[in-house]
């Protein structure tokens, strides 16, 4: 065989090759064995859109298999092209169209390009989930924590898929509704006798309002009893009262302290005043005889004074003090 034989042959196959790329003419004949109707030229311009073909045809044979009837090869090729699962999408239609539940080919795709798995939410719809709450925390009127766990039966809300709040939410709503259940009883051990009656008051509520989910049902699985926070609160109480006697108590003892320091002070400076003005009193005496204030016989008399008085002072002393 000639080199420009083999030359053609292998150009030949190239362009058999490109050809049934570009013209998956077997992906075509399946497509018609499967009863969908889709033209050559169709899957060729996928090709050049750069949408795979393969896929597509899938997702058509799929859906004409299980009688869609509005999942059409634009649909497809346009949430393919906007970033969406075409796969899980036209799952998602199949089975809530065997399990008589209304979705339509336009709401799955917005479920899924809102970024929610549609087969997982048709999935639940059929199936529903079961959501155990963290422990929640909550006391009664008396005073006693009361710890309680409970499991929410959730089933997907198709309708609300798309701008609805998601488990964090039912979770935060449920533990606010068992909290104020809780907070309203006056006694826990009424809550530890009627457990159901936090399931039912929660229930009336409407916590699915504005989420992805109907709530089916609220169990409350475990109640805890926890510490004596009535109790506690009361305890660090009468210690706040006596730190704060106390420091009343303190205050007024230094304002004491500083009382009786200020009094001797004072004392001590009308002592000190007495002691001067005695000093001044020989000096006066000496004046009052040069100037002729004072005689002989005054001074004589003061003495006499003086006398009577130490005298009168000693006589009146106990004897203990006179032994001393």
């Amino acid at each position: 065989m000639s080199v420009p034989v083999i030359v053609l042959i292998a150009v030949l196959a190239i362009l058999l090759v490109i050809f049934f790329y570009y013209v998956p003419f077997l992906l075509w004949i399946s497509a018609m064995v499967s009863g969908v109707h889709i033209s050559l030229v169709q899957l060729f311009l996928m090709r050049i859109r750069k949408v795979p073909p393969y896929r597509i045809v899938q997702c058509m044979i799929e859906a004409h298999k299980a009688g869609l009837q509005d999942v059409k090869r634009d649909g497809l090729e346009a949430h393919y092209l906007a970033g969406g699962h075409i796969e899980r999408v036209v799952h998602a239609l199949v089975s809530a169209n065997k399990a008589n539940i209304d979705l339509t080919f336009q709401m799955a795709t917005a479920i899924d390009l809102a970024g929610r798995d549609v087969f997982d939410a048709v999935q639940m719809s059929v199936n529903p989930k079961v959501i155990d709450t963290p422990p929640v925390t909550a006391v009664a009127k008396d005073g006693i924590q009361l710890i309680a766990k409970a499991r929410v039966t959730v089933r997907a809300n198709i309708k609300q898929l798309v701008g609805g709040a998601g488990e964090d939410t039912i979770l935060a709503r449920v533990g606010e509704g068992i909290v104020s259940s809780i907070g309203s009883s006056d006694s826990h051990k009424s809550v530890l006798e009627n457990p159901d009656s936090i399931s039912k008051l929660v229930l009336r509520k409407g916590l699915d309002a504005g989420t992805a989910f109907e709530i089916l049902s609220i169990d409350i699985a475990d109640i805890d009893i926890g510490k004596n926070v009535g109790a506690q609160l009361q305890m660090d109480q009468a210690e706040a009262d006596k730190n704060i006697a106390q420091a009343k108590a303190e205050e007024r003892r230094a304002m004491a302290v500083a009382l009786e320091q200020e009094m001797k002070a004072k004392a001590q400076e009308a002592r000190a005043h007495v002691v001067e003005a005695e000093a001044e009193v020989p000096q006066a005496m000496a004046e009052a005889f040069r100037s002729g204030n004072l005689g002989i016989m005054d001074y004589y008399r003061m003495k006499n004074i003086e006398a009577d008085t130490a005298m009168r002072e000693s006589i009146g002393k106990p004897v203990s003090a006179k032994k001393k």
